[in-house]
């Protein structure tokens, strides 16, 4: 195996493992040495590839938003389905996932929004186009849902994917307290069931 291919897999190894640890434990719960540890691989080579632990949390993010981006393009881009059907079994799918990890974690976007959403400029830009990329996304298949007439029109997809995206993050938040998938269920519900329904 060459040393660019190496290189590569212990960046994502170390991603992958930025993701579970700030997850579990936070920004501030989470080591430099915790981190170093669990992939094996030395501080210096560590500073090579990020730079500081600011610059590792914010390339995080986006390591941890990808999966998501990819799971929704593969529920709207699936053939059968009209798009709203497609959302709701995507967020049917998140549920059921966050219900076999006993709603541990929740989201990590959600997570450090909260804990430096405020104090990092630099991970709050790398949340910023998490978000957005997230959102834009939602907003595209409301807009195909709006076109094939199962979604209301006199509110634009933009808005709504604004507005599920905000219901969702905070219904999470829920979720965590409550140990309990229902605010979850009740944003799906209640938007992609009721609200933005076409009548």
């Amino acid at each position: 195996m060459t040393r660019i291919a190496n290189k590569i897999i212990n960046k994502e190894n170390l991603l992958s493992q930025g993701v579970t640890l700030l997850m579990q434990q936070g920004y501030h719960g989470t080591g430099l040495k915790e981190i170093l540890d669990a992939v094996q691989i030395p501080k210096g080579s560590f500073y090579n590839y990020f730079g500081s632990k600011e610059n590792f949390a914010a390339e995080v993010i986006q390591h941890y938003i990808n999966p998501f981006i990819d799971q929704l393009n593969g529920h709207l881009e699936a053939p059968g389905n009209n798009t709203l059907s497609a959302l709701l079994c995507y967020f049917n799918e998140l549920i059921t996932e966050l219900e076999k990890a006993d709603f541990k974690g929740g989201c990590l976007l959600g997570n450090l929004m909260g804990e430096i959403g405020d104090t990092s400029e630099l991970c709050k830009e790398s949340l910023q186009f998490a978000v957005n990329r997230y959102r834009d996304l939602l907003q595209a298949g409301l807009l195909k849902a709006q076109q094939e007439g199962t979604v209301r029109v006199d509110k634009s997809a933009e808005e709504m994917a604004d507005l599920l995206v905000n219901m969702w993050q905070g219904a999470l938040l829920r979720m965590k307290i409550e140990q309990s998938s229902i605010p979850l269920k009740q944003c799906c519900e209640n938007l992609l069931g009721d609200f933005f329904k076409a009548k």
